[in-house]
């Protein structure tokens, strides 16, 4: 339960202390500083307390924005202050300090009085045309009461609720009618969760579908594809309308979008392979994954990079931005970079109509065009800006580098004298994936291999503070993802293929894991974590060597034993850091109100 502090001379027929109680307030009024000073301190510690001027006129959708939102510890609009257990202490102190100031005078706008006395940063939510004023006289008060009549407060919650940048697909296809459907779960007291997992289960029938291998499989399969998107919108929809964030539902939101799209490929392979033909296309399964998910490693990065670094401007970002300013090209923009929605509109489409395999090639050259564009543009971006990036930047992209226990192993010198990171990066996964194309399962790709571990150790002896050392990550995965590609292809053997697919859903799995921590403010994963597994670096080692000791028809059984030793170890740690670390949630706002 949270309580409010009512403040100030009351009104008659004031709706203030009724909007209170529907946000699950229990209202309390004082009538000086001092009576409010000892409600809060009755209030248990563990309890979110606001203090709200009894004369506030606004919409009651303002004061949800001001003092529902779980995510800031400390928020306020005018005439109303929230605070969260953990800013108690801050609030507090103010009010002594406001106390001790005005003695024991009536209370007059003490809630934005106190605003001004925090000595901590307090959230201000974007209101738009949502009202929220403290009016001095009636005159005051009648104006500001047509004004909230004159905005429609639903209708502006409902716009809020879609986020305010988003793909044409999603813009327009998807989002007009979404909405409606969040609000419909946020009136039968549905969570996001439930419909983050509704979602994941959508996708899973829709994957089992595909893999009947049938016509009308894959025509379910498209179906429940879509269906499955909608509810992965309405998840965050319904997040932004009722204000539920939560650590849970930032971890669920984050990992259950690749969980869904790579599973979904599975049964697309599984599919091709039941069906009439009997159509082998798990190398273009593996494939399409490796080239997603690098893509999605390149703006990490690029973001992480560029996060807090100073000076941070070029004229390729200035063409960008004057490219924004012409209507029409801001979408063909969005959409030639396959964003989830276009990609699950094109996916679910090309599976209803045609083959696994067209699917795949359709998917293949779509994200091969994207990921050149976008990284093209960030090659550039970076090489005409003069930013000078922070320690923060060098650490996150050390971390996104998932270096194992084997760089900690090679002599200081060895990390230390590389002339770039990038060339190093780039030498080392040019030898690994090249003597994996030329030698296959051999001891030469293994020496590659070895090659590959030292020039990764040099990549990242320096901090990666370069102009361009946000490649070094993708170029890490690339090599890693790329040689169990090629070495299960080559073994050409039953099994390998499908066994690759799985070792490499299960580390990159990790991968992203890692990127929302970081993108949450929690950190890396712990180090042990990061030995466990072996780093990037170990386990491209590993996998080598396997294929160079073992017969073709023991590769696969390994690769299946690597994959869920390595899934076991990731999930179980994710899971426990996700739900009870206390992680702060990470979900994309919508529009101003």
């Amino acid at each position: 339960m949270s309580t409010a502090i009512l403040t100030g001379q009351p009104v008659p027929g004031s709706p203030i202390e009724g909007d209170l109680r529907s946000l699950g307030f229990d209202v309390r009024t004082a009538a000086d500083a001092a009576e409010a000073e000892t409600l809060l301190a009755q209030v248990p510690s563990r309890e979110r307390v606001a203090v709200v001027d009894a004369r506030f006129v606004g919409h009651v959708h303002a004061l949800r924005l001001g003092l529902t939102d779980p995510r800031f510890p400390l928020a306020a609009i005018p005439g109303a202050l929230t605070a969260q257990p953990a800013a108690r202490q801050a609030l507090t102190r103010a009010l002594a300090r406001e106390n001790s100031a005005a003695g024991t005078t009536l209370v007059d706008s003490l809630a934005d009085r106190l605003v001004e006395a925090l000595d901590t940063d307090v959230h201000r939510p974007e209101l738009g045309s949502l009202v929220a004023e403290v009016p001095a006289d009636p005159q005051a008060r009648n104006e500001a009461r047509q004004a909230v009549a004159a905005v429609d407060d639903e209708a502006v919650r409902l716009r809020s609720a879609v986020k305010a940048r988003d793909g044409f697909f999603t813009t327009f296809c998807i989002s007009p009618y979404s909405r409606y459907l969040a609000r419909w779960c946020a009136r039968r007291g549905l969570t996001p969760n439930q419909v983050t997992t509704a979602s994941l289960l959508t996708a899973l029938i829709a994957a089992g579908c595909a893999a009947t291998g049938t016509r009308g499989g894959f025509v379910a399969a498209g179906v429940l594809l879509l269906f499955s998107f909608v509810l992965d919108c309405t998840d965050g929809q319904l997040a932004r309308y009722s204000l539920q964030y939560s650590t849970l539902g930032a971890w669920l939101d984050a990992t259950f979008d690749r969980a869904k799209e790579y599973a979904y490929y599975a049964g697309l392979a599984l599919g091709a392979a039941r069906g009439g033909g009997s159509d082998d296309v798990w190398a273009l399964a593996l494939g399409a994954m490796v080239l997603q998910t690098c893509r999605h490693v390149v703006d990490f990065s690029f973001n992480e990079a560029n996060h807090d670094a100073t000076a941070n401007t070029s004229p390729t970002a200035a063409l960008s931005d004057k490219l924004d300013s012409v209507g029409w090209t801001v979408w063909v923009r969005r959409m030639i970079v396959l964003p989830i929605g276009e990609r699950w509109a094109m996916i679910a489409v090309l599976t209803a109509l045609t083959t696994p395999r067209i699917t795949f090639y359709a998917l293949l050259v779509g994200c091969a065009f994207a990921a050149a564009y976008t990284t093209a543009g960030r090659v550039l971006r970076s090489l005409t800006r003069k930013a000078v990036r922070t320690d923060r930047a060098a650490r996150a992209l050390a971390d996104l580098a998932d270096s194992g226990p084997l760089t900690e192993l090679l002599p200081a010198k060895v990390l230390t004298r590389s002339p770039n990171a990038v060339v190093a990066a780039l030498i080392g996964a040019v030898l690994v994936t090249g003597s994996a194309a030329v030698w296959g399962a051999g001891w030469q790709t293994v020496l590659g291999a070895v090659g590959y571990v030292v020039c990764s150790a040099a990549a990242v002896g320096r901090p990666l503070k370069g102009a361009l050392d946000w490649l070094v990550p993708p170029v890490f995965r690339a090599a890693e993802y790329g040689t169990v590609l090629i070495l299960a292809a080559r073994s050409e053997v039953n099994g390998a293929l499908p066994a690759a697919f799985g070792l490499v859903a299960a580390v990159a799995y990790h991968h992203y894991d890692t990127v929302y921590r970081i993108r949450g403010n929690a950190g890396a994963p712990p180090a042990w974590l990061v030995r466990a597994v072996g780093g990037h670096d170990g386990r491209t080692l590993v996998v080598t060597v396997l294929a160079a000791v073992l017969t073709a028809s023991q590769f696969p059984v390994a690769l299946t034993a690597l994959a869920v030793a390595v899934a076991l170890v990731v999930l179980v740690e994710s899971i426990r850091f996700w739900v009870s670390a206390g992680a702060p949630a990470v979900h994309d706002e919508g529009e101003p109100a």
